[in-house]
Formats: C-alpha cells, structure tokens, sequence
C-alpha cells in the first residue's frame, strides 16, 4: 500500500478500546491485517496512552 490515507489508519484501529497504548494501537492494527506502512506510521507516534482516534491522528498529521 504506497499511499496511507487517515481513513486506512482509522480502519485498522477499529474496535480498539481506547484509552490504548502505542503498543495496543500497533497490535490492533498487526491484527486487523495492516500492512508495514501503516505500522510503521503507528511506530513513529510518540509512545503514550491515546484516548481516541483524534489524539492518534494529530501525532500522524504529518505523515500524510
């Protein structure tokens, strides 16, 4: 996948509970079959607790 929009992300994180760690966003989206571009996005996200999709995709803003 050569272009990841907000809305790939947002698709493999479905179903997570949030409050979620880095960890927990990586491996929902390992789990709902993401591929490395996407989890490699999530990796470079600073590695704290989100507590919902706005505040995971404020610190991916300048990754798109």
């Amino acid at each position: 996948m050569a272009d990841v929009t907000p809305i790939d992300i947002q698709r493999h994180l479905g179903g997570i509970d949030y409050p979620a760690s880095k960890q927990e966003l990586i491996e929902q989206a390992r789990a709902s079959g993401a591929d490395e571009t996407i989890i490699s996005k999530l990796q470079k996200i600073p590695d704290r607790q989100y507590d919902g999709p706005p505040g995971v995709m404020k610190e991916l803003d300048g990754e798109f």
